[in-house]
């Protein structure tokens, strides 16, 4: 059942219900792969993000009540589950970083209007994740709230990749926004009012873009393998 994020949460309830301890890898993909195009599928504000994000925290948590493994099994689980939304946020970041970047190039200066909340929502979306998935995981109640808790306090602790690419795009587009500054380049806030009014859906094109182009070398990729294979084949 597809839900209007645009995620087949029976699929991930039945993937995390009959998954053992070896298939984890597998599990992080999925989860990354789902959350992902759930994304490409909005406009990425956070709103959405927040959405997409407590519907994967949702079914992953359905699938992991149901699953016979031992209560450490369980856990590792639900830290696949997180790794994977992980994943799929940090192409998100990238999205972001591409789209500012755009700005940035054409000497917008990100400090000050309407960019600051681009640049503040990306600084955000660590905080975003982590209360989100708390929050949704709370919801389930039962067994499943302890090894939640665990799984949460150890990421927290380390913290997430998605939060240390926020913070290292915003620092590099800022130290950008400066040196364009100083070189006189400017870009009038009218233009830059009239590209920040369909800021979410440009990330969101980046996303698509950016997913297509990794499809596409892949199967160039695969391609020249496969000729190759070919080649050796007939000698």
């Amino acid at each position: 059942m597809a839900t209007k994020t645009g995620i087949d949460q029976d699929a991930l309830i039945e993937m995390f219900s009959s998954a053992g301890a070896k298939q984890a890898e597998g599990l992080r993909e999925a989860v990354s792969t789902a959350t992902l195009r759930a994304l490409q599928g909005r406009e990425l504000t956070l709103t959405n993000i927040r959405s997409v994000l407590k519907t994967v925290t949702q079914a992953a948590s359905a699938g992991a009540a149901q699953n016979t493994g031992r209560p450490a099994d369980v856990e590792a689980l639900l830290s696949n589950a997180f790794e994977g939304m992980d994943a799929a946020l940090l192409q998100t970041v990238e999205a972001n970083r591409r789209a500012l970047q755009q700005f940035v190039d054409q000497g917008l200066n990100l400090q000050e209007g309407p960019m600051q909340g681009a640049l503040a929502n990306l600084e955000k979306l660590e905080d975003t994740f982590f209360a989100t998935v708390s929050k949704a995981a709370q919801a389930t109640g039962g067994p499943l709230q302890g090894p939640w808790t665990q799984v949460l306090d150890a990421m927290k602790l380390k913290g997430s990749h998605t939060g240390a690419q926020a913070a290292t795009t915003v620092e590099e587009l800022m130290a950008q926004t400066q040196s364009a500054l100083r070189d006189g380049r400017a870009m009038s806030m009218r233009t830059g009012q009239a590209l920040l009014d369909s800021y979410a859906a440009l990330v969101s094109g980046v996303l698509i873009g950016m997913s297509q182009g990794l499809q596409q070398g892949g199967k160039s990729e695969t391609d020249s393998r496969s000729s190759a294979s070919s080649s050796r084949s007939k000698r």
